[in-house]
């Protein structure tokens, strides 16, 4: 069982700058995406400053998010990778089983990938995402290298702003 404490604050930078690309597109009509919570149960409380110093995760999570974008159902889960190597570790086979039962019932989910040193974000379909998961489970790389995403899902941040509607866009127009 993993502890709360033992990830430090990783992604805490990347889940502020979604939040607020979330916030700017309900403002701006044009999405309704909402932080999913993990279920924790608290250890140990420091009373003093109220707050929670130790817990266990109490389920398995699925996604980050999920929402709906002008009608379509959509669910994401936002990763950070330090290097150009993603490691598919890094992704369960729970939420692979969630996403395809997802897309299985008409919406589409994707991957949010921040490479943090090269200050870059990356829109991972989830028909790629499967291909490196297939190349896995027969035996091959258990991660994929950045040379091999494909160049047109970059996308082009702002600030905080991280523009993952125009990677669905995308994945929306390949799929058609």
């Amino acid at each position: 069982m993993a502890t709360w404490n033992s990830r430090g604050l990783r992604g805490s930078s990347l889940e502020e700058f979604v939040n607020r690309t979330n916030e700017k597109y309900l403002e701006n009509g044009l999405a309704l995406i909402q932080k999913i919570p993990t279920p924790i149960t608290p250890i140990q409380i420091d009373k003093a400053n109220r707050q929670i110093t130790l817990a266990y995760f109490e389920q398995k999570s699925t996604v980050d998010y999920i929402g709906a974008v002008q009608g379509i159902p959509v669910c994401f889960d936002a990763k950070e990778c330090h290097t150009d190597t993603f490691p598919l570790a890094n992704i369960h086979d729970h939420q692979i089983a969630f996403m395809e039962n997802f897309e299985k019932q008409g919406g589409i989910a994707f991957f949010l990938i921040a490479y943090t040193k090269r200050e870059e974000y990356y829109y991972l379909t989830f028909e790629l995402l499967k291909k490196f998961w297939k190349r896995k489970e027969e035996g091959g790389r258990k991660s994929f290298r950045f040379e091999e995403l494909l160049p047109d899902f970059f996308l082009n941040a702002s600030g905080v702003f991280i523009p993952y509607l125009e990677g669905l866009s995308k994945d929306l127009s390949a799929r058609r």
